[in-house]
């Protein structure tokens, strides 16, 4: 029974918009990016950043590709202002770089925003007031007519003080809670706002239409978005930019949907840091790009330094599942996904064409600075072709595919009985115990081969049981002829179902390794594995190794 009151929570009403054309748009270009990392991001931190981390963050935002940055709130903290009066008298603003500032709709506070922006070549100033039916009944008890006011007062305040100020000025303005706002009283403030301002071809005016709150689906947002795109005056000059948050867990959809909807510019943080639930992580957008051939204009080649530098800024952790980024997104414990993975990590290489078509793997790990090292980590529910992978990728063994759900159900039985995934060591361990140190019944002590044209000699000394047989025999090959002379005394009856060799390591040590399978009226199929020097001698040790396997 559902125990909330009826009635407490209503649907979002849906947007009268019956031409929408967005959702036959396609993405082809990335937005602007404005990173809020130090600003929205910071203030959401049980411990704000001090100077040296604002500054290594900083640095870090440059290395990405940044070209706007909103460095803080200035006039709210010593520490903020501080930072960017840093940032000016050490000269570390590039100059292609726009530094962004927050302020709200005060004198004081706009005097104070411009005395930290002194010497500051390119600047944007933030200027934000509520406007939501909530905020303007609840918070402030004015009406519309006096919140326009108080937007248009702070536009007039920053015009002022930008007369005084030695480089350019950008206006950016915020109808904070926007989701929560009626859409006509959205365009009308936003419109004042240009109009005061003096929007013109070479005055553009930064529109952010935040989804301070994310109140409904993506697609809601996105027809916001056109809404006001089609109802914003003078729009050729005018930059729509989003700032979502994920309160819903969809700040990513929406984001990219209002990318559709028309939107210029996307503020977000790296990795979701910010209030509640976080800001729209820019990562995520830019490596979803990435996957659909859009160039990002973000380098997110090393993203282990972009989390070691985050995490160590901001201190919190990233999910081991985070999008793109987490510890565990190129692992697979699916024993089907590793054997798919497996396969298109050979096909991948094998063919000369560059598209990127390797199952599970939306984007190539080493485009992120990541290795294909643990893409397969092995559990109780993973598979043959994982396990294989692990001996391959580390350890140089090839298992014929053939052999793959043998080794596999060894280790799934292991993996089952520790509760825990295996490190491949282990997994090295068990394939040697399974295969070359199992309890013997019967051991190699010599073989000694001579091959003619047709024939093959072999003389054979082995213990069996305890006794030392010495025995010949003569095949079609040297397994064959070990078979024969073998048969001589050997009790168990079997067939040679198929074979297999290749070499292992650098050219100067190279060991050959060779897997037999063996059947007989008992067993359907064991394999065997043999290493050593010389190939005649590895494929009569696997004999040995499937004999000691099957027979024990």
């Amino acid at each position: 029974m559902n125990h909330i009151k009826e009635g407490k929570y209503k649907p979002y009403p849906q947007i009268d918009l019956p031409n929408r054309v967005w959702p036959n748009n396609t993405i082809t270009k990335a937005p602007k990016w404005c990173s809020v990392d130090l600003r929205d991001g910071n203030q959401a931190l049980i411990n704000p950043m001090d100077m040296n981390k604002k500054l290594e963050l900083f640095t870090l935002l440059l290395k990405l590709g940044f070209k706007e940055i909103e460095v803080g709130f200035p006039s709210a903290s010593k520490v903020e202002f501080d930072f960017l009066r840093r940032l000016v008298d050490d000269n570390l603003i590039p100059d292609d770089v726009t530094v962004q500032v927050l302020v709200q709709a005060k004198e004081e506070l706009i005097a104070k925003t411009f005395e930290s922006l002194k010497g500051v070549k390119k600047a944007t100033v933030h200027l934000y007031n509520s406007t939501s039916i909530a905020q303007r009944k609840i918070v402030f008890a004015k009406s519309e007519e006096e919140i326009i006011a108080l937007a248009l007062e702070g536009v007039e305040l920053v015009k002022k003080y930008e007369k005084k100020h030695d480089g350019k000025i950008f206006l950016e303005y915020s109808p904070e809670s926007f989701t929560g706002t009626e859409l006509e009283f959205s365009a009308r403030i936003c419109n004042a706002v240009t109009k005061a301002w003096g929007i013109a071809d070479d005055r553009k005016v930064i529109i952010n239409l935040p989804a301070t709150v994310e109140m409904s689906t993506p697609n809601i947002y996105a027809d916001q978005i056109e809404w006001m795109s089609r109802h914003l005056d003078n729009r050729e000059n005018v930059i729509i930019s989003t700032h979502t948050h994920n309160d819903r867990g969809t700040s990513i959809a929406a984001t990219e949907l209002a990318l559709l909807a028309s939107a210029d510019r996307v503020e977000g943080t790296l990795l979701s840091n910010g209030e509640r639930t976080g800001n729209v992580d820019i990562i995520t957008l830019a490596l979803n790009l990435t996957t659909q051939g859009v160039d990002s204009k973000l380098n997110f080649s090393d993203i282990g330094e972009v989390l070691d530098v985050v995490e160590r800024c901001t201190e919190m952790d990233t999910h081991a599942r985070h999008p793109y980024v987490g510890e565990l997104v190129y692992t697979a414990f699916s024993g089907s996904h590793q054997d798919a993975i497996n396969k298109g990590l050979a096909y991948q290489k094998a063919k000369e064409e560059d598209f990127w078509e390797v199952p599970y793997l939306p984007i190539d790990p080493e485009d992120v600075g990541r290795t294909y090292e643990s893409i397969i980590r092995i559990n109780s529910q993973s598979g043959k072709g994982g396990v294989a992978y692990i001996l391959e990728k580390n350890y140089g063994y090839q298992l014929p595919k053939a052999m793959h759900p043998e080794i596999g159900r060894i280790v799934q039985t292991l993996s089952d009985e520790k509760g825990r995934e295996l490190e491949a060591e282990e997994i090295l361990n068990i394939f040697k115990d399974s295969y070359f140190n199992m309890k013997k019944h019967i051991s190699l002590v010599d073989v000694t081969i001579s091959s003619g044209k047709k024939i093959s000699t072999c003389t054979l000394t082995y213990n069996y049981n305890g006794e030392k047989i010495i025995a010949e025999g003569e095949g079609n090959g040297p397994i064959d002829a070990c078979k024969n002379a073998l048969m001589k005394d050997y009790k168990n009856e079997f067939t040679i179902s198929s074979y297999s060799e290749h070499s292992c390591g650098d050219k100067s040590s190279a060991k050959a390794i060779a897997y037999i399978q063996i059947q007989s009226k008992d067993i359907l199929s064991c394999f065997g594995v043999g290493r050593d020097s010389d190939i005649a001698t590895a494929s009569i040790k696997a004999m040995f190794s499937a004999l000691n396997r099957a027979f024990k």
